[in-house]
């Protein structure tokens, strides 16, 4: 198994479960493992009854299970405090306000959100993995974690552009310089392009990481939405060159005895006839094969109940 494991899938599926049942498995079984979240309910830290911050801290009773939680809006700000500060170093004190008041409108644009979250676990498979042998994601929704693994082929190439009209920019005014004048900016040693250069290196390692060193399963559960949603999430990451490794049907409807009888029986049977039916569309028409049935549990999934979930994994740590 590689090292970083990544569970997607719709909002609600119950990833948060099927991603802290693994990693209790794997540490379990001996591996140091780090579960990340990065999804802003914070319910790593529900599942654990623990609070978790975005440094590391030991899962107490599980030996050898740490987490931390990614809040996403302390990380946009950061991210943007961060530009900042670089920009202001490299432009006229009076363009300083004019960065401020563009970055503070940057904060509601699209993708503004997504970019900050994604060099949060970027930065985390970087700088955070070392000591461990497997590192679990908790993701977003679907369509989201989509739009972040989709950012370093775009965003490399975009930054490709960038660097190429920067040295064209910096080869025209030292063309452009006369007599003793000396152009002030030189190609070699250029912040904007060293910045850029740095960027580019993060986003080809993210993508190099996520295709080599990387496993994703999707959770859904037994419903046409659900297993529509899932259909197209296999699709977008096929698209990525990213392959999905396994599905994993969660909150199936556990059966009614045979000698039930009443109401509630004959709904439950006809509930469970309607999931199988979607675990059957799933096994004929999905590539990725379907590596756990996880039943709805009438108490939470903490302690036992998530060593129990995790038993229920075909996924070998």
């Amino acid at each position: 198994m590689e090292q970083f494991v990544f569970f997607g899938g719709k909002g609600g599926v119950g990833k948060t479960t099927v991603s802290c049942a693994y990693a209790h498995r794997c540490a379990r079984d001996g591996l140091r493992t780090l579960v990340v979240s990065t999804d802003p309910a914070h319910s790593v830290s529900d599942v654990f009854d623990q609070q978790f911050g975005d440094e590391p801290e030991p899962v107490a009773g599980v030996d050898g299970l740490d987490a931390l939680e990614i809040d996403p809006e302390d990380e946009m700000q950061r991210h943007l405090d961060e530009i900042r500060e670089s920009l202001s170093e490299q432009v006229s004190a009076a363009m300083v306000s004019e960065i401020n008041r563009q970055l503070e409108m940057s904060h509601g644009t699209p993708g503004a959100y997504e970019s900050a979250l994604f060099d949060a676990f970027v930065d985390v498979m970087r700088s955070e993995s070392e000591p461990y042998d497997r590192v679990v994601f908790d993701t977003a929704p679907t369509g989201s974690t989509l739009r972040l693994l989709g950012l370093p082929e775009f965003l490399g190439d975009w930054i490709d552009r960038l660097l190429y009209k920067r040295k064209q920019s910096i080869d025209l005014f030292e063309k452009a310089a006369v007599g003793d004048m000396e152009p002030r900016r030189l190609l070699e040693g250029d912040p904007v392009i060293e910045r850029l250069q740095e960027r580019k290196e993060f986003f080809e390692y993210a993508g190099e990481t996520m295709r080599s060193d990387a496993a994703f399963f999707l959770v859904f559960n037994p419903d046409q939405l659900s297993v529509n949603e899932t259909a197209r999430a296999i699709e977008g990451f096929t698209e990525r060159d990213l392959r999905v490794r396994g599905l994993v049907a969660n909150k199936l409807t556990p059966s009614p005895d045979d000698d039930e009888t009443g109401k509630g029986a004959r709904y439950l049977r006809e509930k469970v006839a309607t999931e199988r039916d979607r675990l059957a569309q799933v096994r004929e028409e999905f590539d990725p094969p379907l590596v756990a049935e996880i039943e709805s549990r009438t108490t939470e999934v903490r302690g036992d109940v998530l060593a129990d979930v995790a038993g229920s994994l075909d996924v070998e740590p």
